[in-house]
Protein backbone atom coordinates (compact mmCIF):
# COMPACT_ATOMS: atom_id res chain seq x y z
CA UNK A 1 0.00 0.00 0.00
CA UNK A 2 1.29 3.45 -0.88
CA UNK A 3 1.64 5.72 2.16
CA UNK A 4 2.59 9.32 2.79
CA UNK A 5 5.98 8.18 4.11
CA UNK A 6 7.02 8.33 0.45
CA UNK A 7 6.52 12.10 0.37
CA UNK A 8 8.29 15.09 1.83
CA UNK A 9 6.47 18.21 3.02
CA UNK A 10 3.20 16.40 3.72
CA UNK A 11 0.42 18.76 4.84
CA UNK A 12 -2.51 16.33 5.01
CA UNK A 13 -2.53 12.53 5.11
CA UNK A 14 -5.96 11.04 5.75
CA UNK A 15 -8.05 8.00 4.87
CA UNK A 16 -11.63 8.36 3.66
CA UNK A 17 -13.72 5.31 4.48
CA UNK A 18 -15.84 3.51 1.90
CA UNK A 19 -18.95 5.42 0.92
CA UNK A 20 -18.08 8.57 2.89
CA UNK A 21 -17.60 12.25 2.03
CA UNK A 22 -14.32 14.12 2.50
CA UNK A 23 -13.30 17.77 2.13
CA UNK A 24 -10.11 19.85 2.30
CA UNK A 25 -8.42 23.00 1.05
CA UNK A 26 -5.44 22.82 -1.30
CA UNK A 27 -3.33 25.93 -1.82
CA UNK A 28 -2.02 27.08 -5.21
CA UNK A 29 1.16 25.15 -5.99
CA UNK A 30 0.39 22.27 -3.64
CA UNK A 31 -0.02 18.69 -4.83
CA UNK A 32 -3.12 16.64 -4.01
CA UNK A 33 -2.89 12.86 -4.39
CA UNK A 34 -5.75 10.35 -4.33
CA UNK A 35 -4.65 6.76 -3.73
CA UNK A 36 -6.94 3.84 -4.56
CA UNK A 37 -5.88 1.63 -1.66
CA UNK A 38 -7.70 -1.57 -2.57
CA UNK A 39 -8.43 -1.04 -6.27
CA UNK A 40 -11.51 -0.45 -8.45
CA UNK A 41 -12.87 2.41 -6.33
CA UNK A 42 -14.53 5.37 -8.04
CA UNK A 43 -13.80 8.74 -6.43
CA UNK A 44 -16.29 11.49 -7.34
CA UNK A 45 -14.52 14.85 -7.00
CA UNK A 46 -15.46 18.53 -7.17
CA UNK A 47 -12.94 21.39 -7.35
CA UNK A 48 -14.14 24.85 -6.27
CA UNK A 49 -12.18 28.10 -6.16
CA UNK A 50 -11.51 29.12 -2.55
CA UNK A 51 -11.38 32.80 -3.57
CA UNK A 52 -14.63 32.79 -5.53
CA UNK A 53 -16.84 29.69 -5.06
CA UNK A 54 -18.83 30.73 -8.13
CA UNK A 55 -15.80 29.49 -10.09
CA UNK A 56 -15.50 25.71 -10.13
CA UNK A 57 -14.44 22.76 -12.24
CA UNK A 58 -16.18 22.60 -15.61
CA UNK A 59 -16.40 19.33 -17.49
CA UNK A 60 -17.61 21.21 -20.58
CA UNK A 61 -14.66 23.62 -20.71
CA UNK A 62 -12.15 20.90 -19.83
CA UNK A 63 -13.27 18.55 -22.61
CA UNK A 64 -13.67 21.31 -25.20
CA UNK A 65 -10.29 22.92 -24.58
CA UNK A 66 -8.37 19.64 -24.29
CA UNK A 67 -10.23 18.07 -27.23
CA UNK A 68 -10.40 14.67 -25.57
CA UNK A 69 -13.00 12.69 -23.65
CA UNK A 70 -10.86 11.17 -20.91
CA UNK A 71 -8.65 12.84 -18.33
CA UNK A 72 -5.06 11.64 -18.01
CA UNK A 73 -1.57 12.68 -16.97
CA UNK A 74 -0.86 16.16 -18.31
CA UNK A 75 -4.53 17.15 -18.71
CA UNK A 76 -5.30 20.71 -17.61
CA UNK A 77 -8.59 21.03 -15.74
CA UNK A 78 -10.55 24.20 -16.51
CA UNK A 79 -13.13 26.18 -14.58
CA UNK A 80 -16.49 27.49 -15.74
CA UNK A 81 -14.63 30.78 -16.30
CA UNK A 82 -12.42 28.91 -18.83
CA UNK A 83 -9.36 29.35 -16.60
CA UNK A 84 -6.92 26.61 -15.60
CA UNK A 85 -7.94 25.36 -12.18
CA UNK A 86 -5.52 22.41 -11.82
CA UNK A 87 -3.36 19.95 -13.77
CA UNK A 88 -3.12 16.18 -13.53
CA UNK A 89 0.55 16.17 -12.59
CA UNK A 90 1.02 12.43 -12.15
CA UNK A 91 -1.12 9.37 -12.75
CA UNK A 92 -0.47 5.64 -12.96
CA UNK A 93 -4.04 4.55 -13.61
CA UNK A 94 -4.30 5.67 -17.23
CA UNK A 95 -7.50 7.65 -17.60
CA UNK A 96 -10.40 9.07 -15.64
CA UNK A 97 -14.05 9.88 -16.40
CA UNK A 98 -15.84 13.23 -16.34
CA UNK A 99 -19.00 12.30 -18.28
CA UNK A 100 -20.76 9.81 -16.00
CA UNK A 101 -21.64 12.30 -13.28
CA UNK A 102 -22.43 11.53 -9.66
CA UNK A 103 -24.90 8.84 -8.66
CA UNK A 104 -28.03 10.04 -6.87
CA UNK A 105 -31.19 8.57 -5.43
CA UNK A 106 -33.01 9.66 -8.56
CA UNK A 107 -30.50 8.22 -11.03
CA UNK A 108 -30.37 4.95 -9.08
CA UNK A 109 -34.14 4.73 -9.47
CA UNK A 110 -34.09 5.50 -13.21
CA UNK A 111 -31.14 3.25 -14.05
CA UNK A 112 -31.92 0.31 -11.79
CA UNK A 113 -35.28 0.07 -9.99
CA UNK A 114 -37.65 1.99 -7.74
CA UNK A 115 -36.53 0.14 -4.63
CA UNK A 116 -32.97 1.55 -5.08
CA UNK A 117 -34.12 5.07 -4.16
CA UNK A 118 -33.12 4.87 -0.44
CA UNK A 119 -29.58 3.71 -1.25
CA UNK A 120 -26.73 6.04 -0.33
CA UNK A 121 -25.33 8.10 -3.21
CA UNK A 122 -22.56 10.53 -4.14
CA UNK A 123 -24.97 13.45 -4.43
CA UNK A 124 -26.14 12.72 -0.88
CA UNK A 125 -22.50 12.82 0.22
CA UNK A 126 -21.95 16.16 -1.51
CA UNK A 127 -25.07 17.69 0.03
CA UNK A 128 -24.26 16.41 3.52
CA UNK A 129 -20.71 17.80 3.40
CA UNK A 130 -21.88 21.18 2.11
CA UNK A 131 -24.42 21.40 4.94
CA UNK A 132 -22.12 20.32 7.77
CA UNK A 133 -18.41 20.54 7.00
CA UNK A 134 -16.51 23.50 8.58
CA UNK A 135 -14.84 24.35 5.23
CA UNK A 136 -18.23 24.54 3.51
CA UNK A 137 -19.62 26.71 6.31
CA UNK A 138 -16.57 29.02 6.18
CA UNK A 139 -16.99 29.60 2.44
CA UNK A 140 -20.82 29.68 2.61
CA UNK A 141 -21.17 26.79 0.17
CA UNK A 142 -24.47 25.10 -0.57
CA UNK A 143 -26.07 22.76 -3.10
CA UNK A 144 -25.80 25.42 -5.83
CA UNK A 145 -22.04 24.79 -5.80
CA UNK A 146 -22.50 21.18 -6.90
CA UNK A 147 -21.66 20.92 -10.60
CA UNK A 148 -20.35 18.27 -12.99
CA UNK A 149 -17.67 16.23 -11.26
CA UNK A 150 -14.67 14.10 -12.09
CA UNK A 151 -14.89 10.36 -11.44
CA UNK A 152 -11.29 9.45 -10.72
CA UNK A 153 -10.43 5.80 -11.45
CA UNK A 154 -13.87 5.21 -13.00
CA UNK A 155 -14.15 3.40 -16.33
CA UNK A 156 -16.95 4.84 -18.49
CA UNK A 157 -16.40 3.87 -22.14
CA UNK A 158 -18.29 5.70 -24.86
CA UNK A 159 -19.88 3.34 -27.36
CA UNK A 160 -19.86 3.83 -31.14
CA UNK A 161 -23.49 4.98 -30.80
CA UNK A 162 -22.50 7.68 -28.29
CA UNK A 163 -23.90 5.99 -25.19
CA UNK A 164 -22.05 5.64 -21.89
CA UNK A 165 -21.27 2.32 -20.22
CA UNK A 166 -20.39 1.83 -16.57
CA UNK A 167 -17.75 -0.89 -16.81
CA UNK A 168 -15.41 -2.70 -14.49
CA UNK A 169 -12.65 -0.39 -13.27
CA UNK A 170 -9.15 -0.22 -14.72
CA UNK A 171 -7.56 0.73 -11.43
CA UNK A 172 -5.79 -1.58 -8.98
CA UNK A 173 -4.51 -1.48 -5.38
CA UNK A 174 -2.08 1.41 -4.90
CA UNK A 175 -2.96 3.23 -8.12
CA UNK A 176 -3.01 6.99 -7.75
CA UNK A 177 -3.66 10.31 -9.40
CA UNK A 178 -1.94 13.53 -8.31
CA UNK A 179 -3.28 17.03 -8.96
CA UNK A 180 -1.27 20.26 -9.02
CA UNK A 181 -3.46 23.18 -7.91
CA UNK A 182 -3.36 26.22 -10.20
CA UNK A 183 -5.31 28.29 -7.66
CA UNK A 184 -6.43 27.94 -4.04
CA UNK A 185 -9.00 25.14 -4.16
CA UNK A 186 -11.70 23.56 -2.08
CA UNK A 187 -11.80 19.82 -2.78
CA UNK A 188 -15.01 17.88 -2.12
CA UNK A 189 -14.98 14.12 -2.52
CA UNK A 190 -17.56 11.38 -2.38
CA UNK A 191 -15.84 8.04 -2.03
CA UNK A 192 -18.53 6.46 -4.16
CA UNK A 193 -20.97 4.11 -2.34
CA UNK A 194 -22.51 2.75 -5.56
CA UNK A 195 -23.46 -0.95 -5.36
CA UNK A 196 -25.54 -1.30 -8.53
CA UNK A 197 -22.83 -1.21 -11.21
CA UNK A 198 -19.20 -2.43 -11.35
CA UNK A 199 -17.53 0.98 -10.92
CA UNK A 200 -16.54 -0.08 -7.37
CA UNK A 201 -16.40 -3.81 -8.15
CA UNK A 202 -19.69 -3.96 -6.19
CA UNK A 203 -17.60 -3.46 -3.04
CA UNK A 204 -16.80 0.16 -2.08
CA UNK A 205 -13.44 0.53 -0.33
CA UNK A 206 -11.38 3.20 1.41
CA UNK A 207 -9.02 5.69 -0.23
CA UNK A 208 -6.04 7.72 0.97
CA UNK A 209 -5.76 11.49 0.46
CA UNK A 210 -2.39 13.28 0.63
CA UNK A 211 -1.70 17.01 0.25
CA UNK A 212 1.94 18.03 0.02
CA UNK A 213 4.04 21.07 -0.72
CA UNK A 214 6.30 21.16 -3.76
CA UNK A 215 9.85 19.95 -3.13
CA UNK A 216 12.00 22.66 -1.61
CA UNK A 217 9.05 24.63 -0.19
Amino acid sequence: MTTSATFKNTVIDEVCLAGEAWMCEVKQGQFFRIIDLEGNQAVDTLFISADDPNERYSATDTLAINQQIYLEKGTTLYSNFARPIATIHDDNCGRHDTLGGACSCESNTVRYSLDKYPMHSCRNNFMYALAKHPIALKHELNVRHIGPNINFFMNVPVTAEGALKFDDGISAPGKYVEILAAMDLIVLISNCPQLNNPCNAYNPTQIQLVVREAEGV
